[in-house]
Protein backbone atom coordinates (compact mmCIF):
# COMPACT_ATOMS: atom_id res chain seq x y z
CA UNK A 1 0.00 0.00 0.00
CA UNK A 2 1.07 3.79 -0.64
CA UNK A 3 2.11 5.99 2.21
CA UNK A 4 0.52 9.38 0.85
CA UNK A 5 2.30 11.35 3.46
CA UNK A 6 -0.47 12.72 5.56
CA UNK A 7 1.34 13.23 8.33
CA UNK A 8 0.19 16.13 10.52
CA UNK A 9 -2.88 15.79 8.52
CA UNK A 10 -6.56 15.87 10.87
CA UNK A 11 -9.21 13.68 8.03
CA UNK A 12 -12.67 13.54 8.57
CA UNK A 13 -14.98 11.01 7.10
CA UNK A 14 -18.31 10.94 7.27
CA UNK A 15 -19.99 7.26 7.29
CA UNK A 16 -16.55 6.17 8.40
CA UNK A 17 -17.59 3.39 10.43
CA UNK A 18 -17.49 0.76 7.51
CA UNK A 19 -17.41 -0.07 3.78
CA UNK A 20 -15.93 2.87 1.80
CA UNK A 21 -15.81 5.26 4.57
CA UNK A 22 -13.75 2.87 6.86
CA UNK A 23 -11.61 2.19 3.89
CA UNK A 24 -10.48 6.01 3.49
CA UNK A 25 -10.13 6.38 7.14
CA UNK A 26 -7.58 3.13 6.94
CA UNK A 27 -5.90 4.98 3.85
CA UNK A 28 -5.41 8.32 5.81
CA UNK A 29 -4.29 6.72 9.19
CA UNK A 30 -2.20 4.77 7.60
CA UNK A 31 -0.02 7.73 5.78
CA UNK A 32 0.21 9.66 9.21
CA UNK A 33 -3.19 11.51 9.56
CA UNK A 34 -5.20 11.79 12.44
CA UNK A 35 -8.86 11.01 11.79
CA UNK A 36 -11.97 11.47 12.93
CA UNK A 37 -15.40 9.15 12.03
CA UNK A 38 -18.85 10.06 11.70
CA UNK A 39 -21.55 8.18 11.60
CA UNK A 40 -24.98 6.89 12.87
CA UNK A 41 -24.07 3.25 15.00
CA UNK A 42 -21.80 3.52 17.82
CA UNK A 43 -21.00 0.33 17.87
CA UNK A 44 -19.65 -0.05 14.61
CA UNK A 45 -17.95 3.53 15.59
CA UNK A 46 -16.25 1.66 18.19
CA UNK A 47 -15.04 -0.90 16.62
CA UNK A 48 -13.67 1.15 13.35
CA UNK A 49 -12.11 3.25 15.90
CA UNK A 50 -10.26 -0.04 17.41
CA UNK A 51 -9.05 -0.65 14.08
CA UNK A 52 -7.57 2.85 13.06
CA UNK A 53 -5.81 3.05 16.36
CA UNK A 54 -3.52 0.63 15.38
CA UNK A 55 -2.15 3.15 13.13
CA UNK A 56 -0.68 4.91 15.88
CA UNK A 57 -2.34 7.90 15.43
CA UNK A 58 -5.47 10.14 16.91
CA UNK A 59 -8.90 8.97 16.28
CA UNK A 60 -11.72 10.87 17.12
CA UNK A 61 -15.67 9.82 16.48
CA UNK A 62 -18.88 11.66 16.54
CA UNK A 63 -22.67 10.24 15.58
CA UNK A 64 -23.34 12.43 13.12
CA UNK A 65 -26.41 12.69 11.19
CA UNK A 66 -25.54 14.75 8.16
CA UNK A 67 -28.64 15.86 7.36
CA UNK A 68 -28.57 17.63 10.05
CA UNK A 69 -26.77 20.92 9.49
CA UNK A 70 -27.04 22.28 12.78
CA UNK A 71 -25.68 18.37 14.13
CA UNK A 72 -23.16 18.72 11.22
CA UNK A 73 -21.48 22.40 12.12
CA UNK A 74 -21.39 20.99 16.24
CA UNK A 75 -19.10 17.88 14.71
CA UNK A 76 -17.04 19.87 13.12
CA UNK A 77 -16.30 22.43 15.68
CA UNK A 78 -15.65 19.33 18.16
CA UNK A 79 -13.34 18.18 15.38
CA UNK A 80 -11.40 21.21 15.31
CA UNK A 81 -11.61 21.41 19.48
CA UNK A 82 -10.38 18.13 20.07
CA UNK A 83 -7.33 17.72 17.35
CA UNK A 84 -6.99 21.25 16.51
CA UNK A 85 -7.63 21.86 12.73
CA UNK A 86 -9.38 19.87 9.61
CA UNK A 87 -7.07 19.53 6.38
CA UNK A 88 -9.16 17.10 4.61
CA UNK A 89 -12.76 16.04 4.85
CA UNK A 90 -15.05 13.05 3.01
CA UNK A 91 -18.34 13.65 2.71
CA UNK A 92 -19.20 9.89 2.03
CA UNK A 93 -22.28 9.46 3.79
CA UNK A 94 -25.11 8.10 2.03
CA UNK A 95 -28.04 5.73 1.51
CA UNK A 96 -29.61 3.99 -1.81
CA UNK A 97 -33.24 4.74 -0.67
CA UNK A 98 -36.16 3.67 -2.34
CA UNK A 99 -36.37 1.48 -5.33
CA UNK A 100 -39.26 2.82 -6.97
CA UNK A 101 -40.21 4.25 -10.67
CA UNK A 102 -39.81 7.86 -10.55
CA UNK A 103 -43.98 8.19 -11.18
CA UNK A 104 -44.97 5.95 -8.28
CA UNK A 105 -41.47 7.73 -6.19
CA UNK A 106 -43.07 8.68 -2.46
CA UNK A 107 -43.23 12.34 -1.15
CA UNK A 108 -41.28 10.88 2.15
CA UNK A 109 -38.60 8.30 0.16
CA UNK A 110 -37.52 11.73 -2.27
CA UNK A 111 -36.60 14.04 0.74
CA UNK A 112 -34.71 11.44 3.02
CA UNK A 113 -32.31 10.78 0.27
CA UNK A 114 -31.73 14.14 -0.81
CA UNK A 115 -31.67 14.86 2.66
CA UNK A 116 -28.60 12.59 3.44
CA UNK A 117 -27.16 11.99 -0.38
CA UNK A 118 -27.11 16.33 -1.34
CA UNK A 119 -27.90 17.89 1.63
CA UNK A 120 -25.75 16.05 3.63
CA UNK A 121 -22.81 16.44 1.34
CA UNK A 122 -23.66 20.35 1.35
CA UNK A 123 -23.57 20.90 4.90
CA UNK A 124 -20.43 18.64 5.29
CA UNK A 125 -18.75 20.79 2.65
CA UNK A 126 -19.88 24.27 4.17
CA UNK A 127 -18.72 23.00 7.39
CA UNK A 128 -15.21 21.70 5.54
CA UNK A 129 -15.04 25.18 4.04
CA UNK A 130 -15.44 27.27 6.93
CA UNK A 131 -12.66 25.38 9.32
CA UNK A 132 -10.82 25.28 6.32
CA UNK A 133 -10.29 28.67 5.83
CA UNK A 134 -9.05 29.34 9.08
CA UNK A 135 -6.33 26.93 8.68
CA UNK A 136 -4.99 27.95 5.37
CA UNK A 137 -6.87 25.13 3.05
CA UNK A 138 -7.04 21.55 2.32
CA UNK A 139 -8.89 19.15 0.48
CA UNK A 140 -12.84 18.11 -0.01
CA UNK A 141 -13.43 14.81 -1.62
CA UNK A 142 -17.67 14.60 -2.32
CA UNK A 143 -18.26 10.94 -3.16
CA UNK A 144 -20.87 10.54 -5.85
CA UNK A 145 -20.84 7.43 -8.25
CA UNK A 146 -20.89 6.51 -11.56
CA UNK A 147 -24.49 7.81 -11.29
CA UNK A 148 -23.67 11.09 -10.64
CA UNK A 149 -22.82 10.83 -14.61
CA UNK A 150 -25.10 8.14 -16.15
CA UNK A 151 -28.73 7.53 -15.17
CA UNK A 152 -30.50 4.12 -13.84
CA UNK A 153 -34.14 2.81 -13.44
CA UNK A 154 -35.55 2.79 -10.16
CA UNK A 155 -33.52 4.95 -8.31
CA UNK A 156 -34.33 8.41 -9.41
CA UNK A 157 -33.55 9.93 -5.93
CA UNK A 158 -30.49 8.81 -5.58
CA UNK A 159 -29.26 9.39 -9.42
CA UNK A 160 -30.87 13.10 -8.54
CA UNK A 161 -28.77 13.44 -5.27
CA UNK A 162 -25.29 12.27 -6.62
CA UNK A 163 -25.86 14.57 -10.29
CA UNK A 164 -26.10 17.22 -7.25
CA UNK A 165 -22.84 16.06 -5.78
CA UNK A 166 -20.74 16.45 -8.91
CA UNK A 167 -22.21 20.24 -9.72
CA UNK A 168 -22.00 21.33 -6.45
CA UNK A 169 -18.45 20.06 -6.37
CA UNK A 170 -17.39 21.94 -9.27
CA UNK A 171 -18.90 25.30 -7.78
CA UNK A 172 -17.16 24.88 -4.90
CA UNK A 173 -13.49 24.55 -6.48
CA UNK A 174 -14.04 27.47 -8.33
CA UNK A 175 -15.43 30.03 -5.28
CA UNK A 176 -12.63 28.47 -3.12
CA UNK A 177 -9.64 28.23 -5.13
CA UNK A 178 -8.47 31.08 -3.50
CA UNK A 179 -8.77 29.86 -0.27
CA UNK A 180 -6.27 27.49 -0.40
CA UNK A 181 -9.15 24.43 -0.92
CA UNK A 182 -9.60 21.49 -3.38
CA UNK A 183 -13.21 19.93 -3.92
CA UNK A 184 -13.32 16.66 -6.01
CA UNK A 185 -15.93 14.24 -6.71
CA UNK A 186 -15.15 10.69 -6.43
CA UNK A 187 -17.60 8.38 -8.88
CA UNK A 188 -17.70 4.57 -7.65
CA UNK A 189 -19.39 2.35 -9.37
CA UNK A 190 -20.73 -1.08 -7.60
CA UNK A 191 -18.43 -1.77 -4.94
CA UNK A 192 -18.79 -4.88 -2.98
CA UNK A 193 -19.56 -3.92 0.80
CA UNK A 194 -20.88 -6.24 3.18
CA UNK A 195 -24.50 -4.30 3.03
CA UNK A 196 -24.34 -5.31 -1.18
CA UNK A 197 -23.44 -8.33 -0.54
CA UNK A 198 -26.40 -8.93 2.28
CA UNK A 199 -28.54 -7.42 0.27
CA UNK A 200 -27.70 -9.05 -3.59
CA UNK A 201 -28.90 -12.56 -4.67
CA UNK A 202 -26.11 -14.34 -6.46
CA UNK A 203 -27.99 -13.82 -9.59
CA UNK A 204 -27.90 -9.94 -9.36
CA UNK A 205 -24.43 -9.57 -8.24
CA UNK A 206 -23.10 -11.81 -10.56
CA UNK A 207 -25.26 -9.47 -13.24
CA UNK A 208 -23.51 -6.54 -11.89
CA UNK A 209 -19.91 -7.75 -11.73
CA UNK A 210 -20.57 -8.11 -15.80
CA UNK A 211 -21.73 -4.46 -16.23
CA UNK A 212 -17.64 -3.23 -15.54
CA UNK A 213 -15.25 -4.48 -17.88
CA UNK A 214 -13.37 -5.44 -15.21
CA UNK A 215 -15.91 -8.38 -14.96
CA UNK A 216 -15.75 -7.72 -10.93
CA UNK A 217 -17.19 -5.37 -8.29
CA UNK A 218 -14.69 -3.26 -6.80
CA UNK A 219 -13.65 -2.79 -3.39
CA UNK A 220 -14.13 -0.50 -0.72
CA UNK A 221 -9.55 -0.11 -0.55
CA UNK A 222 -9.56 0.57 -4.10
CA UNK A 223 -11.87 3.69 -4.01
CA UNK A 224 -9.73 4.86 -0.62
CA UNK A 225 -6.93 4.96 -2.30
CA UNK A 226 -8.39 7.04 -4.94
CA UNK A 227 -9.64 9.20 -2.04
CA UNK A 228 -6.07 9.23 -0.19
CA UNK A 229 -4.47 10.95 -3.30
CA UNK A 230 -7.30 13.23 -3.82
CA UNK A 231 -6.44 13.89 -0.28
CA UNK A 232 -2.68 14.18 -0.84
CA UNK A 233 -0.06 16.80 -2.18
CA UNK A 234 0.61 14.35 -4.89
CA UNK A 235 -2.90 15.84 -6.28
CA UNK A 236 -2.54 19.74 -6.00
CA UNK A 237 -3.16 20.37 -9.27
CA UNK A 238 -6.53 18.59 -8.81
CA UNK A 239 -9.61 20.86 -8.51
CA UNK A 240 -12.86 20.73 -9.24
CA UNK A 241 -13.08 17.38 -11.19
CA UNK A 242 -15.51 14.07 -11.22
CA UNK A 243 -12.56 10.77 -11.00
CA UNK A 244 -14.60 7.42 -11.44
CA UNK A 245 -13.71 4.45 -10.37
CA UNK A 246 -15.49 2.00 -11.93
CA UNK A 247 -13.48 -0.82 -13.52
CA UNK A 248 -14.90 0.03 -17.00
CA UNK A 249 -18.69 0.41 -16.43
CA UNK A 250 -18.49 3.86 -18.12
CA UNK A 251 -16.37 2.85 -20.60
CA UNK A 252 -18.75 2.06 -23.02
Amino acid sequence: MINYELDGKVAVVTGGASGIGKACAHAFARSGADVSIWDLNQSALDAAADELKQHGHRVHTAIVDVSDSRAVDTAMEGVVGELGKVDIVVANAGIGGDISPSGDYSDEGWHKVIGINLDGVMYTQRAAIRAMKKSGGGSIINMASILGSVGFAMSSAYVAAKHGVVGMTKAAAWEHAGDNIRVNAVGPAFIKTPLVEKSLDAQTLKFLESQHALNRLGTPEEVGELVAWLASDAASFATGAYWAIDGGYLAR
